[in-house]
């Protein structure tokens, strides 16, 4: 770590520069050898460096959201070469080179603050050997020393001998059990927000590499933290920790206000919009309007989740607009109407038990008719005719089905060939 580390040493200056204009802001408030005013200027740094990735996170965004949308031909490259692993996936990554997609783009905030990752561990370690470094001179290095978070010094490591935690002013359990807990939630946050990716803002309907991609890092990032954690300085332990609780919030904000076509967040997401639209008779707010105007663009490749919100509109007698707007239509609530009659009206499909049942009573109504009929038939007086008479034996007539025998058939019979008689 401490080799990683210093291949990042040209930012080890701006980095340490930060901290301490930080420690001198928090240090006036609560001292400056205290471990509040040093552990607050390490999230201050957080949070800086974070602010300036939103327009990465945003870049991110924007591939998510291509991912997305290729789906569908993500799928049908799928079917085609199911049985051809490498054609399909060369034909994968030319569609990614043809729309201008990186499906490793989720990576580029982390790939992006890892500079400041080890220069901080760097500035951190410097510390932790008595050294100083940066900006950090031997006053400000004696107050860093000092600094306890819960008991723990901000250079102290869960690996650390009782002589070395000693050294610092500290005792080993303190470190380890403060040092613990933070790994725990480092790598309990981390494996929330992957999951909630997954299970929220993914469209489960499509199988995908991205998705694999995701599922892959949901499970394998807490580990490497985890692992990783037990050679972190406390000061790290707090910076890391610190930026993943940002970015589980920073995703929770995106879900609930612009989540993935086809997922589980759009589901709730338009159904809070249109109880929204419910309560207030229009679409409130730029970000609400835009949603609905997106929605409308789309047409007839709207999703299931899409159709339903359009349909919940027409219901309420609302026409959304191409500008996001919605506006009353009677026409609209007519057809909805019309459409849910429709659907009352069909019959209720019925179980396989139920349809023997039916067809038995049917069969004994039947046998039932025909056995009434019969005794009906038997007690009318018989007519005198000429089938009352005697017929004279012999030979049956050739038409008389009557007297048929079993197994021929009835009707005109064809003559026996001679050879036959």
């Amino acid at each position: 770590m401490d080799t990683i580390a210093s291949l990042f040493s040209f930012i080890t200056w701006p980095v340490s520069w930060v901290i301490v204009q930080f420690h001198k802001l928090y240090g006036a408030i609560f001292g400056d050898d205290t471990g509040w005013a040093w552990g607050l200027s390490i999230v201050s740094l957080v949070v800086l460096i974070r602010i300036c990735l939103i327009p990465l996170f945003v870049k991110q965004i924007k591939s998510t959201r291509n991912m997305q949308v290729l789906q569908p031909k993500m799928k049908a490259i799928q079917e085609r070469y199911k049985s051809d692993k490498q054609r399909q996936s060369e034909e994968m990554m030319k569609l990614y080179k043809e729309t201008g997609t990186n499906p490793l783009s989720s990576c580029l905030p982390i790939l992006a603050q890892s500079p400041f990752f080890f220069a901080l561990y760097h500035v951190l370690s410097a510390i932790a050997s008595g050294k100083t470094i940066g900006v950090i001179d031997q006053p400000l290095l004696d107050s860093a020393r000092k600094a306890h978070i819960f008991g723990a010094p901000l250079a102290a490591k869960f690996m650390d001998s009782a002589s070395d935690v000693s050294a610092l002013g500290a005792s080993l359990l303190d470190v380890r059990v403060v040092t613990a807990v933070m790994i725990v939630m480092m790598s309990a946050s981390q494996f929330f927000t992957q999951r909630q990716l997954m299970t929220k803002n993914v469209d489960l309907t499509v199988k995908t590499p991205y998705m694999q991609q995701q599922k892959m890092l949901m499970y394998i990032f807490p580990v490497i933290f985890a692992v990783m954690g037990i050679n972190f300085p406390v000061g790290v332990l707090v910076y890391w920790l610190t930026t993943n609780v940002w970015t589980m919030g920073q995703q929770m904000y995106v879900i609930n206000q612009n989540p993935t076509p086809g997922s589980k967040a759009q589901d709730q997401y338009l159904g809070r919009l249109l109880k929204s639209v419910t309560a207030h008779g229009e679409v409130r707010g730029r970000t609400k309007r835009n949603t609905v105007k997106r929605i409308v663009s789309k047409g007839p490749d709207r999703n299931d989740i899409e159709r339903k919100f359009i349909t919940g509109l027409a219901k309420l007698g609302l026409v959304a607009q191409e500008d996001g707007t919605v506006i009353k239509s009677d026409t609209a609530l007519a057809e909805a109407e019309g459409g849910a009659s429709q659907r009352r009206q069909q019959p209720k499909r019925q179980t396989k038990a139920q349809r023997q049942t039916g067809a038995a009573q049917q069969t004994g109504a039947k046998d039932t008719d025909s056995t009434e009929s019969g005794s009906k038939t038997s007690l009318r007086k018989p007519d005198a005719s000429q089938d009352d008479k005697p017929k004279p034996a012999g030979k049956p007539a050739p038409g008389s089905s009557r007297q048929a025998k079993s197994g021929q058939r009835k009707g005109p019979q064809r003559p026996k060939h001679p050879s036959k008689k």
